[in-house]
């Protein structure tokens, strides 16, 4: 009987391992993000071919909509960079104050480890002069 509670106990503690893992890979971006503060540099709109808007079904390809955003962090003076599918990134103007989350891509994707993805706007204003 010891046995078997011994076996049971090993075998909840491994699933729980796994479990914990797998949510880590999973939301391993959202969990590392990075919160930017700054002056917007430059937001430019992805330019892609004509094709990708035509799709069967009618509907509007995401990558449409694709921005590449970098911002200039007000307390350290680093320059994040960063692309986006995020919409709202079309009404930001150079020289705007923005805070953004930064989304890192995990680093098992070795040809972008290091890099971001997904910047999400979260405030928009004017900077103080």
């Amino acid at each position: 009987m010891a046995a078997v509670s011994r076996i049971l106990k090993s075998l909840i503690f491994i699933i729980v391992i796994v479990g914990v893992l797998w949510i880590l890979m999973a939301n391993y971006s959202v969990i590392f993000s990075k919160t930017v503060n700054g002056e917007v540099l430059n937001v430019e709109r992805v330019e892609l071919p004509v094709a990708l808007i035509a799709r069967s079904g009618g509907e509007l390809n995401e990558k449409v909509f694709s921005f590449a955003i970098s911002i200039k962090d007000t307390k350290t003076g680093e320059i994040f960079a960063a692309t986006s599918e995020d919409r709202q990134w079309a009404i930001v103007q150079t020289g705007q104050c923005a805070e953004a989350v930064y989304l890192p891509y995990p680093p098992w994707e070795l040809k972008k480890r290091g890099t971001y993805f997904g910047a999400r706007l979260v405030r928009l204003s004017e900077c103080p002069k």
